[in-house]
């Protein structure tokens, strides 16, 4: 089949934003070519996008019915995905034979090879490209299967995705083009003729990419692996999580078209959707084809694929128990806004929320003076309930709970402490059937540092725990250990002490824990920008990679050397 779209068109159309990828990588500055706004889509806004009601129809346009990949193996249908918002969405999916999927997968693989790192990054630029696009209609997919609002869904699962897509290409492309691709080499021999050799160098993927995609952030979390495994020139597999198969069945639907104009084979990526308790993902990640396997989700699963799935390259992002420490701060309006916030946004349910909030028993000093333990978790939880008071803002905010567990949770904290803040239902006025719940906010006692002690372990939802500690010395020895032995995400603290600052700072350095400190405006904790930021480090138990280095990509693929005589 002859390429509608030329290495040429390629470069003319993509090879400046790779340019500016580079460079955001390498100054750590803001850029984004993906827009925030939803009316920066449609007529008037991005050439060939979709507006919002484009969107909408293109979304429901796909719901109860079967969603046809062309793909090899292809031996039934599977489906049964339902919106925390209420509705079931009625798409089904191929359910692959991977006996025969897999082979076919690699077939490609030579092709992919040879087109060499600029053309791979360029085609996965195109992909992103028509993501983009369509960002309209995924943000909805997106919002069906995860809970989140919609414009969070829009943002986090459209644009900032994107991001980190195209952030992984750039690394990629720069650590696959370190080495040259010809070198001609000569040893003076002294009065005998030199020893003479041509060499070549050639970026080699390790194998078949799997990505098992996660519930809540199935674009955002399965993004950076996929177009990392992509760029370095192999074939990746995307299998999606049982609830959250359609952003990433559209995702691997629009890939497929790519490659297929680009001349490639559209079998460099394939979607293997599960039937209900199917568990493939233990059985593909142990497949000798499988070389790379990107997981986000609990840190049960993340462990065994690290002890069993020997033969690929392991990339986990696992659970963690994320942490603010309270010593000080010169704008305590600001700080219990902030942390509110960072509480609420899609009610608790990401991997960077704050989970412990460490607050000396004795109080904190702030500009109006000092505050005693109970003032600051009595003001947070007025902060909370101040953001949330209004029900459409709160749905707009909290988003729906993704999963009967998470409901569970909400209503099991009372008896962990006394709770601070109670949780309450939200209605939903679009959507009567979602389950809403503000945070609820307990007070435990820091000086219990047994196993048994409820903030040492993961809460996954709107739950947080304001722990009493003896002093903040205290706080950072709880700190250190939370992370050494749990993980963590994110670390944030407030202090106007720069002695207590710069404590902080080497307990993070020393535990590999991202650090924000003394955030009050409109930059929270729980969140991180593509170019800029990392997001995880790979140096604690929540995750052994960060998004996005130089690490995640390299071990992605080798470099084969051919030696000819000259």
């Amino acid at each position: 089949m002859a390429a509608a779209l030329t290495p040429q068109q390629l470069s003319e159309t993509h090879r400046p934003t790779l340019d500016q990828a580079l460079d955001a990588i390498s100054t750590r500055a803001y850029w984004s070519p993906h827009p925030e706004h939803p009316k920066a889509y449609g007529e008037g806004g991005a050439p060939g996008s979709l507006g919002a009601a484009e969107g909408r129809a293109a979304f429901d346009a796909v719901l109860n019915a079967r969603f046809d990949l062309d793909q090899p193996g292809t031996d039934g249908w599977t489906g049964g995905e339902v919106s925390p918002y209420g509705p079931e969405l009625g798409v089904e999916y191929p359910h692959a034979d991977i006996d025969i999927l897999l082979p076919a997968m690699k077939a490609g693989t030579a092709a992919w090879r040879a087109a060499g790192p600029e053309t791979r990054a360029l085609v996965c630029l195109e992909i992103l490209s028509r993501i983009s696009a369509r960002t309209h209609e995924l943000a909805h997919a997106v919002m069906h299967t995860s809970g989140q609002a919609f414009m969070m869904a829009f943002q986090a699962g459209g644009p900032h995705a994107q991001d980190r897509g195209l952030e992984a290409v750039a690394y990629a492309y720069q650590e696959q083009t370190r080495t040259p691709g010809t070198a001609d080499w000569s040893k003076p021999q002294g009065k005998r003729d030199p020893l003479k050799l041509t060499k070549s160098f050639t970026t080699s993927g390790r194998g078949i990419a799997l990505v098992i995609g996660c519930n809540t952030f199935p674009t955002w979390n399965g993004y950076p692996g996929l177009f990392a495994s992509l760029a370095t020139g192999n074939p990746v597999l995307v299998k999606p999580h049982p609830r959250a198969v359609l952003p990433l069945a559209l995702t691997v639907r629009i890939a497929r078209e790519v490659l297929a104009e680009a001349g490639f084979d559209p079998n460099l990526v394939a979607l293997a959707a599960e039937r209900p308790g199917e568990g493939i993902a233990k059985t593909l990640a142990v497949r000798p084809e499988i070389r790379i396997i990107d997981y986000t989700g609990s840190t049960a699963f993340g462990d065994w694929l690290e002890a069993n799935a020997r033969q690929a390259q392991v990339y986990t992002e696992k659970a963690g128990v994320n942490t603010i420490v309270v010593d000080s701060t010169d704008d305590y309006r600001g700080m219990l806004a902030n942390v509110a916030f960072s509480l609420s946004l899609y009610s608790g349910q990401m991997c960077t929320t704050p989970q412990n909030l460490l607050i000396p028993r004795d109080g904190i000093t702030t500009e109006d003076g000092a505050k005693s333990y109970d003032e600051v978790v009595t003001d947070i939880a007025a902060a909370v309930t101040g953001l949330l008071g209004d029900d459409a803002r709160a749905a707009a905010l909290l988003g729906a709970l993704v999963n009967p567990d998470v409901r569970a949770r909400v209503e099991a904290a009372g008896e962990l402490g006394e709770v601070a803040l109670p949780s309450r239902t939200v209605a939903n006025a679009e959507f009567p059937d979602a389950v809403v719940r503000t945070p609820v906010v307990v007070k435990l006692d820091g000086t219990k540092t047994d196993e048994d002690a409820a903030y040492l372990s993961e809460c996954f939802g709107p739950v947080s725990f304001a722990v009493a500690v003896e002093s903040t010395d205290a706080a950072l020895e709880l700190l250190r250990r939370t992370i050494r032995e749990k993980g963590a995400m994110t670390v944030g603290a407030y202090t106007t002490s720069p002695e207590v600052e710069r404590a902080i700072e080497d307990v993070c350095l020393d535990e590999s824990a991202q650090l924000s400190l003394n955030l009050t405006g409109g930059v929270y904790v729980n969140q991180t920008a593509a170019f800029s930021d990392f997001h995880g480090s790979g140096g604690n138990p929540a995750a052994n990679a960060a998004l996005c280095d130089a690490a995640f990509v390299a071990n992605r693929f080798r470099v084969v050397e051919v030696r000819r005589q000259a």
